[in-house]
């Protein structure tokens, strides 16, 4: 992905947090012949010395599966993003557009048994209210049965590249005046991304 260095994203613990609270990638792979990618529930699990890995799982008749090898598979997270109109500066400018963008590349395995069990329990857990629903609680046979519809993988994460485009190249009033306007606007990600820019200014003057 290109990132202008201005926008490149360095924090381990803030991309991490990203990776976890956006975790529905489109994760692209390739047949030979063309890109494949799928829209996948994931979780995002740090080891030892900072290695990433996502765990995941799609149905076993999406054909993607099959294109699984030894290549290198991307996994492209998308947080909040939104309009930026030139009419919020103090100068004549053109439109642009803010973002918060990570791209995990890696090698893909396979999960099964007891491994794509785990990962399936972990994933309800994570989601679930607090109640006695669970993967343990339905009857295994019927967890089983769909457990043979899906095909459970990991990808051992090799490279990280995340973009937050926050309108750092902006002077102070016209970064302050971006954040009132979104503020203003009321939809979610502009809220958000008004949220990160207030957040991330205020960290590059400490």
């Amino acid at each position: 992905m290109y990132i202008p260095k201005l926008y490149r994203e360095e924090d381990r613990e803030k991309i991490l947090e990203f990776l976890q609270k956006n975790n529905f990638p489109a994760f692209v792979t390739h047949d030979g012949e063309k890109p494949l990618a799928t829209h996948l529930p994931v979780e995002v699990i740090e080891g030892k010395e900072g290695s990433l890995t996502v765990l995941g799982h799609m149905s076993r008749a999406n054909p993607q599966w099959k294109s699984f090898g030894d290549g290198e598979v991307l996994l492209i997270f998308q947080g909040a993003h939104t309009y930026i109109s030139p009419r919020w500066y103090d100068h004549v400018n053109v439109p642009t557009w803010n973002y918060m963008m990570v791209h995990l590349y890696g090698r893909v395995r396979l999960l099964e048994g007891e491994a794509l069990y785990s990962m399936l329990s972990r994933l309800v857990k994570n989601h679930e209210e607090p109640t006695s629903y669970s993967l343990e609680n339905l009857p295994q046979d019927l967890v089983q049965k769909e457990m043979n519809g899906i095909v459970g993988f990991a990808v051992d994460v090799t490279r990280v590249d995340a973009g937050y485009k926050l309108s750092q190249n902006r002077n102070d009033e016209d970064h302050d005046n971006i954040i009132r306007q979104l503020d203003g606007r009321g939809d979610e990600n502009s809220s958000k991304v008004a949220k990160e820019m207030r957040s991330g200014r205020l960290k590059s003057k400490d």
